[in-house]
């Protein structure tokens, strides 16, 4: 069973979603930073760039957005063609610099990249996903009996109509309309489509750069995004936030409102669980596994390793044994950091390796079983030559590391320092190098004070000899200067 935890506060909503007493996700919504994907806005074509088959748009950020030609929707969907078939048309002909276009968020922006756009517009409802520029009806993956997808599917078309009756448009039906109503399914159609219609009108009259539609909270989300049969409890430490979910809730996700309760406890929501310090943890390098092994999680711009280690387990009989259940238990664990961390992109699992090739398959099942309950869409390939698992997590959002951290000043993101010793030897270099442009009267080098203090101790034969062999003086001064390799070299 699940337990979702809802700790608000005006600057700051966190959400952690709780199985069997272990958060398995955390969720950050800050109020000067709320993210972007699913926001429709009113965009313009800023640069068309057909080498990259991708425009630049202005939706009015600080960063451009990024628009590829595979998110380009035309008449019959995208520009991308079928395998086997004619090429996909290219941007150049499609849009132009200036045009005006109705476009959605699909990826805030992330480090340096700007967000990621497509035109082809998807409004979420509490039971149905409306696709205005679609005609198909899908159906959740997670909905397998082809019998009752078969009937969904009917009951779809004839709610929907025909676009010379006023209906049309596409839907994808979500997990939660399995068991919903006529009533319920055409109560969600004509909410989604009088949202459409309204975000049609604005764009008609509003400038470039204009928010058409924004998604909703995070604490809307968790009604129509987290909470589904298994959850037993939605808590909610804000009596102004627990009502105006309740009327939320009665109105689009009436299912889910009976599991809504007011936590009025003297310890803060997120202790019940140890919450915070899981946050920690989330934010650590390594992972202790129980067994004694650990996990090494390194988070780099072009993707993420994760390294298996055995540790000090060694409960099993032989050799083998003890890497196959190391493995076994880091399969689960690695599953639940992603989702914990929210990790996306390309990621390469290094598990110990193992000599049976039936360890191999065991281990692979388990982890694919245990990435089966994340709602993000997954891709695992096997086992390389090499021994690593390469899969792939889609990324809509930054990492919980990059929303609640920034690189160090000091080693300014690079996880290491230069040695003093290596700081002194930087700093003898340039000042014979400035000696050779330059003719001063004197060299005065204002660096940190373990770098003074080498010059001064064991490095001081190597200054004096460099002062004789450039004819200047050379004076010292410590500065705390942030970081141990800067340092300046003033002429005077």
């Amino acid at each position: 069973m699940q337990d979702i935890l809802v700790n608000w506060a005006p600057q700051e909503t966190r959400v952690a979603v709780v199985e069997n007493g272990a958060i398995q996700e955390l969720h950050v919504e800050r109020t000067l930073e709320r993210g972007l994907v699913g926001n429709i806005y009113a965009g313009r074509v800023a640069r068309v760039l057909p080498g990259m088959q991708s425009a630049f748009i202005d939706i009015g950020l600080e960063r451009a957005a990024f628009l590829h030609v595979a998110d380009v929707h035309v008449n019959g969907g995208t520009p991308r063609a079928d395998q086997g078939s004619a090429p996909q048309t290219p941007i150049e002909r499609l849009i132009f610099e200036g045009q005006t276009l109705t476009v959605q968020v699909i990826k805030d922006p992330i480090g340096t990249k700007g967000a990621r756009l497509s035109t082809q517009i998807s409004i979420a409802g509490r039971l149905l996903v409306f696709l205005p520029q679609d005609d198909h009806i899908g159906i959740s993956q997670k909905i397998g009996s082809p019998e009752l997808r078969d009937q969904l599917r009917s009951r779809m078309a004839v709610l929907v109509g025909k676009p010379q009756d006023g209906g049309g448009g596409g839907f994808i039906l979500r997990t939660n309309a399995e068991e919903a109503t006529d009533e319920e399914l055409a109560d969600d159609i004509g909410y989604l489509r009088k949202t459409w219609m309204s975000i049609r009108e604005r764009s008609f009259k509003s400038p470039a750069g204009t928010l058409l539609h924004q998604d909703l909270s995070l604490m809307e989300r968790v009604l129509r995004d987290l909470a589904h049969d298994h959850t037993q409890s939605i808590r909610i430490d804000s009596k102004m936030q627990f009502d105006a979910l309740k009327a939320f809730g009665e109105t689009f996700t009436p299912t889910s409102v009976s599991k809504l309760e007011l936590y009025r406890g003297e310890r803060p929501i997120f202790d019940l669980y140890n919450i915070d310090e899981e946050i920690a943890r989330a934010l650590a390098r390594r992972v202790d596994l129980k067994s004694g092994g650990y996990l090494i999680i390194d988070q780099t711009e072009a993707l993420t390793t994760i390294d298996v280690n055995t540790g000090g387990y060694v409960g099993a009989r032989n050799f083998d044994d003890t890497i196959f259940k190391t493995n076994l238990e880091a399969a689960g664990a690695i599953a639940r950091q992603l989702r914990l961390r929210n990790l996306g992109g390309i990621i390469i699992v290094d598990f110990i390796d193992m000599a049976r090739e039936e360890h191999q398959t065991a281990v692979l099942a388990e982890f694919r079983k245990q990435l089966a309950r994340d709602r993000t869409k997954i891709t695992v390939s096997g086992f390389t030559q090499l021994g690593l698992v390469e899969m792939t997590r889609k990324r809509t959002r930054e990492s919980l590391a990059h929303m609640l951290c920034e690189p160090c000043p000091i080693c300014e993101g690079k996880g290491q320092v230069k040695t003093p010793r290596s700081v002194c030897y930087d700093i003898l270099r340039e000042i014979l190098r400035e000696a050779r442009q330059f003719n001063p009267k004197e060299f005065r080098v204002i660096a940190a004070p373990s770098v003074v203090e080498m010059l001064l101790d064991e490095e001081s034969q190597h200054l004096a000899g460099l002062s004789d062999f450039i004819g200047k003086p050379i004076s010292l001064q410590a500065e705390a200067t942030g970081s141990p390799e800067h340092y300046d070299i003033v002429l005077m």
